[in-house]
């Protein structure tokens, strides 16, 4: 190994090119800081201050996106139906934005009321074939993020989204392919405690047809290789769990851009 010769004073003409190394050095960094912030909600990642503005801003997207941003009119799914069948949903109701007072059965109003509740949104889709509906939620809370980990951590550690008393609640509207689907029409569902936002996601499938579900599945279930149910055997799991998915991916892009018109 062997070092160049040693600079001298008057060899000042071979610092200039150094100077404007470090200083493309430094709009890299900055650069490379700033999309770690956005990343970091992206991936679901937390980290610091930018976690902390990103989650801050989340918890605003109720009132500063629009709907059609956060409840597509049309929404794809690459893969989400059994076997890895594509789907696509077509929104067929819009809920008002309300509180959650009647929005959801007592015991699950019991469980999330640890981290409060801000605004609930909801839509209603059904299939490219309308046989199924699924009513997807967003539950903006007023809880900060140590609040949202104790609740999701619950979630997990006694089973709480895969009980069937503490099923969501759909949202049926008149003149729609959804208009029949009620209570006693849920055959699958999914919630989602978010931990990097102050959001809990939600799903909850049925049949179109109004036949009602002695026996509902939640989605992790019905989504099980060899699931025999029949919400399992008609993709109800998957109608709940993809739906889901994808409505929570589009939030999380919402928080980059919430004024953002919808084209």
């Amino acid at each position: 190994m062997s070092f160049g010769k040693p600079e001298r004073y008057e060899e000042e003409p071979r610092t200039r090119p150094r100077t404007a190394v470090v200083a493309v050095c430094l709009v890299l960094g900055l650069g490379l800081i700033g999309g770690a912030v956005t990343g970091s909600w992206l991936a679901g990642d937390g980290g610091d201050g930018g976690a902390r503005d990103t989650y801050a801003v989340a918890g605003t997207l109720w009132h500063s996106v629009p709907v059609d941003k956060l409840f597509p009119p049309t929404v794809r799914g690459t893969g989400a139906g059994p076997g890895g069948a594509d789907r696509t949903w077509t929104r067929v109701a819009v809920a008002p934005d309300t509180g959650c007072g009647n929005a959801f059965d007592p015991l699950l109003r019991k469980a999330l009321a640890p981290v409060g509740c801000e605004r609930l949104l909801r839509a209603t889709y059904t299939d490219a074939t309308q046989s199924f509906v699924t009513t997807v939620g967003l539950m903006f809370t007023t809880a900060d993020a140590a609040a949202m980990n104790a609740l999701a951590g619950r979630f997990k550690s006694e089973g709480l989204a895969t009980r069937t008393d503490l099923m969501p609640l759909p949202y049926a509207r008149k003149g729609t392919a959804a208009a029949r689907f009620g209570p006693g029409q849920r055959a699958s569902w999914t919630v989602s405690v978010l931990t990097d936002a102050p959001v809990v996601v939600y799903a909850v499938s049925g049949w179109a047809d109004g036949r009602s579900v002695d026996t509902p599945v939640p989605a992790e279930q019905a989504m099980q290789s060899g699931a025999t149910s029949a919400p399992a055997q008609a993709g109800l799991g998957n109608e709940a769990q993809g739906l889901a998915d994808r409505i929570e991916r589009s939030l999380r892009k919402d928080v980059t851009s919430p004024t953002e018109k919808p084209s």
